[in-house]
């Protein structure tokens, strides 16, 4: 069992916002972390519950939050657990590393599963070339079929892009996008950021925003207009500055959105209203 520390709490928002993208099945090991996974061990070593999870993100003026699947047991797990929580919604998905697995059966109860009113997106879906887990050809084919079941459904598109920016856009274009689509993890640069914009997607930004060697993400951050903007954690991953290493919660998501602000030159509670409204846009009223 992992002996990593969890991060303190930081200071609380004087306004609320929500985390728009988060693992909650992995941090609390309904869904066992790999050997070669220490910061989900780590999280799962705290033997947290969604209902502490809730308490302590609340505790600093995260309200909110959106579970997203990336298997059909997680997608499975995180529609009943959105179903149980007012305050949580899911999405559901195969993530792009599990492509093999969009058989049209599996495609089938995706589908079914994104039309209840407790899940709210399609997603985390898309292409990464950074890991070769599923070939190119089931990425594209997964990614496709994702986009076609979010503009059935009307849900959102929650996008997991690695390496494959161009690839992404293009695919987007040709399929033709559903109305909502956003950039989760948002990793791309300021000329990412520019195609971005000018299609209308919104960009999600993580924790590695706030990483010192990170001045691209920043770049980017500054040219995404404000209500095209989403903060999240990918908890239990991506844990912002100074806590690079440790487990990743909602809670943390006030250094996120505060380094955000810094870079567009606006209060936090400014840009946490901004993302509140955004929120409703994308995955509709709370």
């Amino acid at each position: 069992m992992s002996t990593t520390k969890l991060p303190a709490a930081p200071e609380p928002l004087a306004t609320e916002v929500f985390d728009s993208h988060c693992h909650l099945d992995i941090m609390v090991g309904n869904r066992q972390a790999s050997s070669g996974d220490p910061v989900a061990q780590a999280a799962q070593a705290a033997r947290a519950s969604v209902e502490g999870i809730l308490r302590e993100a609340r505790a600093v003026g995260v309200t909110r939050l959106v579970t997203i699947g990336y298997d059909l047991p997680s997608s499975r797990w995180n529609a009943d657990t959105a179903e149980l929580h007012t305050d949580v919604y899911a999405g559901v998905a195969i993530h792009p590393n599990e492509a093999h697995a969009s058989t049209p059966e599996v495609l089938a109860e995706i589908e079914e599963l994104a039309r209840l009113p407790h899940v709210r997106a399609v997603g985390e879906t898309g292409l990464d070339y950074y890991r070769d887990w599923a070939s190119k050809d089931d990425q594209h084919a997964s990614f496709r079929a994702h986009i076609e079941i979010a503009k059935r459904t009307g849900k959102a598109l929650v996008i997991h892009d690695r390496e494959a920016h161009d690839d992404v856009l293009r695919v987007l274009a040709d399929q033709g996008a559903p109305e909502v689509v956003v950039f989760h993890s948002f990793s791309g640069d300021a000329e990412m950021a520019g195609k971005c914009v000018a299609a209308g997607y919104f960009m999600s930004f993580s924790g590695p925003v706030t990483y010192k060697n990170a001045a691209y993400l920043r770049e980017a951050a500054a040219v995404a207009p404000t209500e095209l903007m989403l903060v999240e954690t990918d908890a239990p991953y991506l844990p912002p500055t100074p806590h690079r290493g440790k487990p990743n919660a909602p809670y943390l998501i006030p250094l996120t959105l505060r380094c955000l602000a810094e870079v567009k030159g606006m209060e936090a509670a400014e840009l946490a209203a901004a993302v509140n409204a955004n929120g409703e846009t994308v995955f509709g009223p709370w």
